[in-house]
């Protein structure tokens, strides 16, 4: 038996479903079930019972969940102590965290670091997507989230992985607020407040041109900000809008609104140098691009 299966079969046992743990650890659902039989059938007893919600535990799973765990800790140990001994250092993966990313997306790219390189440590640097493009080509990072559309450098490489619903995020007071669902030609002649354009430009262009190609005339401020003081100014401004994730909502002050349809959505993507040689990401980047999911996570 492998420590690979013994980490997947922990986070089977710890999710209790088999396609809540293969997203967790970036492999598909079949792969994931062939692995754990795999494991059953080296046991020569079964360790999950399947049903129509997920999985249970059998006695038997239930004790190799627990000694599984000491066994990749154990494991673990066993590496670092190595190292130390070997003169090595931990490894270190320099992360740029995405200002106003959704929070489970460093989650995974942790739970990555942790299956391919353990013991391996994540630094982080915050910073707008323009930011985390000048810190990949500056080499201050390796890995950086990104939002798309964005222009990629020559010499770096991004990979999209994951996509978000964006709708209209307003005061309670906005005329709007109202609705269950926003027609976008609601939009015309209204303000609309986003961030910066250089943090982001090809974002920030992309949002504008999709609301008016959509019906909406909107009138782009002339105030600029993040999220964080939209919070703060929106309330102020009752016939303003801004472009967000339900994620941004903070009753009862603003309310977040879904357009008809969805027709709006922002993608994320891991970028890193091609002619990176840090080992650790060399060893999670073959994960990454198996696992680009063309399909929407809606955080609502």
């Amino acid at each position: 038996m492998e420590l690979r299966q013994l980490r997947y079969f922990v986070a089977v046992a710890e999710a209790l479903h088999f396609g809540r743990a293969a997203e967790r650890l970036h492999i598909s659902t079949p792969t994931l079930s062939q692995q754990i039989k795999a494991v059953e059938r080296e046991i020569g007893a079964p360790l999950l019972i399947r049903h129509s919600r997920g999985v249970r535990l059998t006695p038997a799973g239930e004790v190799l969940l627990r000694t599984a765990k000491e066994a990749l800790r154990a494991a673990d140990d066993a590496l670092r102590e190595t190292r130390r001994a070997a003169g090595v250092a931990d490894p270190v993966l320099r992360f740029g965290l995405l200002n106003g990313v959704p929070p489970w997306l460093p989650g995974r790219v942790e739970d990555l670091l942790a299956e391919h390189v353990p013991g391996c440590r994540m630094t982080m640097l915050g910073g707008s997507t323009a930011q985390q493009l000048a810190m990949l080509e500056s080499g201050e990072v390796d890995l950086a989230l990104l939002r798309m559309p964005s222009a990629t450098p020559a010499g770096l490489r991004q990979v999209r992985l994951a996509d978000e619903e964006f709708g209209v995020l307003m005061a309670a007071a906005h005329p709007l607020a109202a609705r269950e669902i926003v027609e976008p030609a609601e939009l015309s002649g209204r303000e609309l407040i986003l961030f910066a354009r250089e943090f982001a430009p090809d974002v920030h262009d992309s949002m504008v041109e999709r609301l008016r190609a959509l019906g909406a005339d909107v009138v782009l401020s002339e105030s600029a900000m993040p999220h964080a003081q939209l919070r703060a100014v929106l309330p102020l401004r009752p016939d303003a809008f801004s472009l967000s994730s339900a994620r941004a909502a903070a009753p009862p002050d603003l309310v977040w609104r879904p357009f008809r349809d969805a027709p709006l959505s922002i993608s994320y993507a891991a970028a890193w140098r091609t002619d990176a040689r840090n080992p650790a990401l060399q060893a999670i980047v073959p994960a990454l691009t198996r696992n680009v999911s063309p399909r929407r996570t809606s955080l609502r």
